[in-house]
C-alpha cells in the first residue's frame, strides 16, 4: 500500500472511534460510504500494524466502488459490521 501526502507534503492523522484488542473501530451512520481520507489512513495504519479495521454501519448502508476497491486491495483487513 502506498502513502500520499497533502499538497504541502504535511502528513495528516486520524483516530479510530474505538480500539479494542487487535481491531480499530470506525462507526458511521450513513446510507452510503466511500473510501474517505479517514478510512484510507486507518486502513494504512491497520495494514502496517497488523490490525483489522471494522466499519460499523447501518445494515442499509451501501459501499461505493472506491471503498469496495480498497477492500479488495487490502484483503481481509477491512471488515463490515452492521447494526
Amino acid at each position: 500500500m502506498t502513502t500520499t501526502q497533502t499538497r504541502h507534503q504535511v502528513p495528516r492523522g486520524t483516530m479510530a472511534d474505538a480500539e479494542k484488542f487487535n481491531r480499530l473501530y470506525l462507526i458511521k451512520n450513513v446510507m452510503t460510504l466511500r473510501a474517505t481520507y479517514q478510512i484510507r489512513l486507518l486502513t494504512y495504519r491497520a495494514v502496517t500494524e497488523g490490525l483489522k479495521l471494522v466499519l460499523k454501519v447501518p445494515s442499509a448502508c451501501e459501499f461505493q466502488p472506491s471503498l469496495l476497491e480498497l477492500i479488495k486491495k487490502t484483503g481481509n483487513t477491512i471488515l463490515r459490521e452492521d447494526y
